[in-house]
């Protein structure tokens, strides 16, 4: 798709109207006070959101396990399902920059990034999944000649997805579109500053024929719609991205109600390893900013602490704060920006504090780490480069969420591991080098889902993102994603 700056700039200036919970198939108001919708481009408001209440909840994941027990969903034959959706998939196309636009008003995501990374994602991990339908099939056991043994492979019931509002659309998408596929019905929360793509993703599901019930959206804050829905006897099973204390919150949660089956992925403090023998310095220094100031830093896989040989230490942080500096922060709705603005003033201000610490810590900010473009209203960060940060600094063990890289020296191979593993997240990682021997046993040393080699980023949905350690458990994505949200069961016949 041509990106036209006009065209952003109408659907930008489009008003956006008070928005409602689906239930049921029914768009309706929620029981607690709605909720101001601030733009992080401005700091306006743009709109309200509804917010639900325990008993909205409720009565939310009540129409799902009504739909899916009269298998309204999960009773179509695969490829009616498929079919529909495939027109889920057009209709995200279709509405591509429409759905960016909105995703950027609301997150702050840069336009050219948000529209591959968001609406585009989303529609190819539907069709990725809607392609599998018709392709997971059951097992037939080997046992002795008198008994027939099948397993087959089962929708769980309800699904009930938290997703985070860094990219709503696409994580939202790894979540619902394999549910879906499956036959479960599912009750979608949103995050309250990023729900309004995933409120029209959930009236284009309509339109492509999704039934009444079987998708439902439940907004508000997570204190209170988050609980409620974790709590609720009707959801078989959650899937989460976000916090690693909201992460434990969930599991409790489950311990408390109904024991239902919790799928985390808690983020990360992801390496990103820069050996000398790197085949292009200069590409890894440019990717070294890209991975972690894309975004505004926002990325769970973010590659936000940078390993570096000591030998080539100085001269690639030179280069790294080169290529940081022509990258753009500013207005993300501009097709010339490349870092936009930070999601909400408090996530801002948490930034913010890490960097405090890390100087009393001793570490040194050698560029940006200063709130900027306070004129527009907006939440803007000048990208941060911060040096001499060592293992034990709360910057080296911590996610910020944020644009704030921390870069540590090492010397040798089995420090450079060492150093890797020395966080309690194991989320992503990245190593630079030209010794294919050294890449293996790097990528088999790493504790962490994704390892990158010579690049970072880019794996896509063919692939699993699972975490490992604290980052988490289960996988998003591939068609391992679909084992969470399909039961097994035996039939043992005797002939």
């Amino acid at each position: 798709m041509t990106l036209d700056q006009t065209t952003i700039d109408r659907l930008a200036a489009t008003p956006i109207p008070p928005q409602r919970l689906l239930i049921g198939g029914h768009w309706v108001d929620g029981s607690e006070a709605p909720l101001p919708v601030l733009s992080p481009v401005d700091g306006a408001q743009i709109t309200t959101l509804s917010a639900a209440a325990p008993a909205d909840v409720a009565r939310a994941c009540a129409d799902a396990r009504a739909a899916f027990e009269d298998a309204r969903w999960a009773g179509k034959p695969p490829a009616e399902r498929k079919k529909i959706l495939h027109r889920l998939a057009d209709l995200i196309d279709a509405h591509a920059l429409e759905l960016a636009v909105l995703g950027v008003r609301d997150n702050g995501t840069e336009i050219s990034m948000a529209l591959k990374a968001e609406p585009g994602s989303a529609a190819g991990t539907f069709r990725y999944y809607a392609e599998a339908i018709d392709k997971v099939y059951g097992e037939v056991a080997p046992t002795a000649a008198n008994v027939l043994a099948l397993i087959h492979r089962e929708p769980v019931g309800v699904v009930a997805a938290i997703v985070p509002w860094n990219f709503p659309l696409m994580i939202g998408a790894w979540k619902i579109a394999p549910a879906l596929a499956m036959g479960n019905s599912v009750v979608l929360k949103p995050a309250e500053t990023a729900s309004l793509s995933l409120l029209r993703l959930a009236e284009l599901a309509l339109e492509a024929g999704v039934p009444p019930g079987v998708f439902n959206v439940v907004t508000g804050p997570g204190r209170i719609t988050g609980e409620a829905l974790a709590l609720s006897p009707d959801v078989d099973v959650l899937v989460f991205t976000g916090s690693g204390a909201t992460g434990r919150r969930l599991l409790e949660y489950s311990a408390r109600s109904n024991l239902k089956r919790c799928y985390l992925e808690l983020g990360g403090k992801s390496p990103n390893i820069v050996f000398a023998d790197a085949p292009d310095l200069a590409a890894a220094a440019k990717a070294a900013a890209t991975a972690i100031f894309r975004n505004a830093g926002q990325v769970c896989v973010a590659g936000s602490r940078l390993l570096v040989e000591a030998s080539i230490h100085d001269a690639f942080v030179a280069a790294l704060e080169k290529a940081t500096a022509a990258m753009a922060v500013g207005n993300p709705l501009h097709l010339s920006t490349q870092i936009g603005a930070v999601n909400s003033l408090a996530q801002l201000d948490g930034n913010l504090r890490f960097l405090a610490d890390a100087r009393a810590e001793g570490a040194d900010v050698i560029r940006g780490g200063t709130r900027i473009l306070t004129e527009t209203g907006g939440y803007y960060m000048d990208p941060a480069i911060v040096t001499r940060v060592a293992p034990s600094h709360r910057l080296y063990r911590e996610e910020v969420f944020g644009p704030v890289l921390a870069v540590t020296p090492f010397e040798t191979e089995a420090e450079a591991l060492r150093l890797a593993n020395a966080t309690d997240y194991g989320l992503a990682a990245g190593v630079w080098t030209a010794n294919l021997s050294r890449a293996h046993r790097m990528v088999r040393g790493i504790r962490a889902g994704v390892v990158h080699v010579n690049t970072y980023g880019g794996a896509d949905v063919t692939v699993p993102l699972a975490g490992a350690k604290q980052s988490g458990n289960g996988a998003d994505k591939s068609l391992h994603a679909l084992d969470k949200y399909t039961d097994l069961k035996t039939a043992w016949i005797r002939l």
